[in-house]
C-alpha cells in the first residue's frame, strides 16, 4: 500500500492555529503522512506574534537532509522561512533532491500585523522559490510585495498573477480575502493561459487565524495524492471554506480556523 506524503518547512505556531501544526492537522486530515522541517519557533496566540527564534542555518538543511535521504515527499509546502538566507538554503535543497509539487505561500505578514518576512527576502523569493513553485499563493498585501503592483482593482490583479507567474511559476493564486468587503470572496488562479475565479461567500469571523497556511498545506495535501494543479484548487478552497465556517473559538484574538470541520462534515457529523 503506498502511504502519500506530504512535507511542510515552516515555523511553529505555539498557538496550534498556524503555521507547521496548521499543515501537520490539514495533512492528517485529507489523509496525507505528514513530514515537517522547522525554520523558527514563534511565541504566538491569538492575539499575535510576540517573538520569533529562528533555527541555525545548518539545522535547516540536517532537516531538509533527513527528509531527503530516507522520506521523499509528493508534494512540499514552503511556509515562513524567515530570511532570505533561509530562503536560498531551501530552494538549493529542493533542487538538490529534485522535488517536485512544490507549493510556496510567501508568508510575510501575521494576522497580528508582525512582519514575518524581512524586505530583503523578497529578491530570494522572486528568484529562488518562485521558479520552483508548481503553486504559489499569496494574498493580496504578499502579491503586492512580490510584484510592486498596487492591487486596488479586479485589472491589478490579474496584472500581477501574471507577474507572478512569469517570475516561474505554473500556477497563481491571489487568494481574495483582503480584496473588498462585499458580500462573496473570490481567488483568482492563472495558470498561464486562463483566469479562473473560485468565488465564495464571505464568512463574518474574528476565527480566521491560520487561513493561509491551512489552505495552502490542503493543496499540497491534494497534489501529494495524485490530483492535478487546478483540482487540488479547487478541493482545497473547499476544505479551507469548511474550515473557516466552523471556525474555533479559543483566545482572545483571532480565533483558528477548524481543521476537522471538513471531515466531519462530509461524513455528517455535524
Amino acid at each position: 500500500m503506498k502511504v502519500n506524503k506530504a512535507l511542510t518547512i515552516a515555523g511553529s505556531d505555539s498557538g496550534g492555529g498556524a503555521g507547521i501544526q496548521a499543515d501537520l492537522k490539514t495533512f492528517q486530515e485529507l489523509g496525507v503522512y505528514g513530514m515537517s522541517v522547522l525554520t523558527a519557533v514563534t511565541a504566538q496566540n491569538t492575539t499575535g506574534v510576540q517573538g520569533i527564534f529562528p533555527v541555525t542555518i545548518e539545522g535547516l538543511e540536517a532537516q531538509l537532509k533527513s527528509i531527503g535521504s530516507d522520506l521523499t515527499p509528493d508534494a512540499i509546502k514552503t511556509g515562513m522561512l524567515f530570511s532570505g538566507e533561509y530562503i536560498e538554503r531551501t530552494a538549493y535543497m529542493i533542487r538538490e533532491f529534485q522535488w517536485k509539487n512544490v507549493v510556496v505561500d510567501p508568508v510575510m505578514i501575521a494576522k497580528g500585523g508582525a512582519t514575518l518576512l524581512g524586505e530583503e527576502a523578497l529578491h530570494a523569493m522572486k528568484t529562488c522559490m518562485l521558479p520552483l513553485a508548481k503553486i504559489v499563493t499569496p494574498n493580496i498585501p504578499e502579491a503586492e510585495a512580490l510584484t510592486g503592483i498596487k492591487i486596488d482593482c479586479s485589472e491589478a490583479r490579474m496584472e500581477a498573477a501574471k507577474v507572478l507567474f512569469e517570475a516561474g511559476a505554473d500556477h497563481v493564486v491571489v487568494k481574495g480575502g483582503h480584496f473588498g468587503d462585499g458580500e462573496f470572496v473570490s481567488d483568482l488562479v492563472f495558470n498561464g493561459i486562463e483566469m479562473i475565479e473560485l468565488v465564495e461567500k464571505r464568512i463574518q469571523t474574528e476565527n480566521t487565524h491560520g487561513t493561509g497556511c491551512t489552505f495552502s498545506a490542503a493543496i499540497a495535501a491534494e497534489l501529494a495524492s495524485g490530483k492535478k494543479a487546478e483540482n487540488a484548487i479547487v478541493s482545497a478552497k473547499k476544505y479551507i471554506q469548511t474550515a473557516i465556517e466552523h471556525g474555533i473559538d479559543v483566545g482572545s484574538g483571532h480565533g483558528p480556523v477548524n481543521h476537522f470541520a471538513y471531515r466531519r462534515v462530509t461524513h455528517e457529523q455535524y
